[in-house]
């Protein structure tokens, strides 16, 4: 079924590898160099589990999967990365050349209906299981989520049009400049679909030169969408996600050095200079904070080295921060707080996430302005709210807009909410171990329960609840909302 606007055909799926979050190819990029033959396997959550696909939507979204297989870096691609992300080694941009998804191998899609009658209306429950290495298996996640995202919208909620979505884009940009924001473009996987958030980046560019020729002193930084960045001349953005530190905890099995572990290894790829923002937040900031402030092991100081924090198996990371060029390591003695620009705050209260941040940073002595990121379920409103907070306390602000731009509707029949879906595909397991995350709000735990129990009391972690933290209504509900699978469901 092709979606036509205004005469023209569009495109169905995901076209290009490039389709995706920057971090996925830079955390590919670390997995071939030290963890190319780890075996891992990811699980998929709707957190919106009212919301379900119908058999016609599941169908469809079984034939786009199939379609990936078809989809390889182009030779104009390539050359994009080469001058574009000049932290990627020529290793991995071989690599990167050659590689195919194969999800007759990787994928398995179940769908249980909950009154099965035979009929494409049927509504149920979709499954996603994910297995294979992880250097072939990474990139799934974000077209799988996309493509989600699109069938629900194609099948079972189709009361809505691409009306006024460029302006929308437009106006919200134009307030976040205006407001002095720096911000950038997060909305691929959760986007209602491909054409949508080509419109959204269309009026954001737009809100963008004409934040220019007025003087606003806010900034359009770039989409963490590779494919849009190259399309649209922005830069591409992202640095690490959670996955990252799931996954090194869960090969070791070692919670406690699992953070500076997954930091190590971080630089170690891509030296000191790029990719510098961390995430504090995958087994809790306080944990996180206790590595944060450890000293990186230098050539001069090998003693300084854990051999906790190396993993079996892999290759060694190199004793100290190499040059962003990967010239050579630094001699210098310094902690990881102060090697990286800055954090990632994804979870729990942003307020109280900026003083704890700014207690760290003086308690350790570090003076030079460092960044938060800022990228849990953002408006207009909190951008500028934790914007204020983030500079009254020193900080340089920026912010990470996705579902809010990419996936923001009102029905056509009576202009109620079109409410988005909240799904999530997370690390299950590596080599065999639990990947669990645990986060600064309870609501987005994730994995095998008995592993969250265990690792939050040897790590004696403090349970967060934050009111604004509700997964099953992050993006509001439909007044009087009754979905088809609720009406099957009585």
């Amino acid at each position: 079924m092709a979606t036509q606007v205004d005469g023209q055909v569009l495109p169905d799926g995901i076209f290009s590898i490039l389709d995706t979050d920057l971090y996925k190819l830079t955390m590919q990029c670390a997995i071939l160099k030290y963890l190319p033959d780890v075996h891992v396997t990811y699980a998929f959550t709707n957190r919106t589990p009212h919301m379900r696909l119908t058999r016609a939507a599941f169908q469809w979204l079984q034939k786009q999967i199939a379609k990936l297989a078809n989809v390889s870096l182009t030779q104009a691609e390539l050359e994009y990365l080469k001058t574009t992300c000049t932290f990627f080694n020529a290793t991995y941009l071989s690599f990167l050349t050659s590689f195919r998804l194969r999800p007759s191998e990787h994928v398995h899609s179940t769908f249980t209906p909950l009154n099965d009658t035979g009929s494409p209306d049927d509504v149920g429950d979709t499954h996603l299981d994910i297995g294979g290495s992880w250097l072939d298996t990474i990139l799934y996640e974000i077209p799988l989520l996309a493509l989600t995202s699109e069938a629900y919208f194609r099948f079972c909620d189709r009361d809505w049009t691409y009306e006024h979505q460029e302006t929308k884009a437009y106006e919200k940009g134009c307030k976040l400049l205006q407001h002095g924001c720096i911000f950038s473009e997060f909305g691929t996987r959760r986007r209602r679909d491909y054409h949508t958030q080509d419109l959204v980046m269309q009026g954001l560019i737009r809100a963008s030169t004409d934040a220019q020729n007025r003087g606003w002193r806010g900034k359009l930084s770039g989409t963490s969408n590779v494919h849009f960045a190259m399309k649209h001349g922005i830069p591409p953005v992202g640095t690490v996600a959670h996955e990252w530190f799931m996954g090194i905890a869960s090969i070791t099995n070692d919670y406690e050095h699992a953070n500076e572990t997954a930091l190590r290894y971080w630089v170690g790829c891509f030296g000191e200079g790029v990719l510098g923002i961390a995430l504090t937040d995958t087994f809790g900031t306080p944990t996180f904070l206790k590595a944060f402030r450890r000293t990186m092991p230098t050539p001069a100081n090998s003693v300084a080295e854990d051999p906790k924090t190396l993993i079996p198996g892999a290759a060694s990371p190199p004793l100290g921060p190499m040059d962003g060029d990967g010239s050579k390591a630094s001699s210098e003695e310094r902690s990881y707080a102060q090697i990286f620009q800055g954090v990632r705050q994804d979870s729990g209260n942003p307020i109280e996430f900026v003083k704890i941040m700014r207690d760290f940073y003086e308690s350790e002595g570090i003076r030079e302005k460092k960044t938060i990121v800022f990228s849990d379920s953002l408006n207009i409103e909190l951008c500028v709210e934790y914007m204020h907070a983030a500079e009254a306390a020193g900080f340089a602000p920026t912010f990470g807009v996705g579902t809010f731009l990419t996936n923001d509707f009102r029905h056509a029949s009576d202009g109620q909410k079109s409410v988005p879906l909240n799904i999530v595909i997370k690390l299950s397991s590596a080599n065999g171990h639990p990947a669990i995350k645990i986060s600064d709000n309870i609501g987005k735990n994730t994995g095998d329960s008995a592993t969250v129990h265990r690792v939050k009391e040897t790590l004696g972690y403090i349970e967060k609840q934050w009111a604004n933290g509700d997964e099953t209504s992050r993006w509001g509900t439909a007044p009087n909302e009754a979905t088809r699978a609720q009406v099957q469901e009585r």
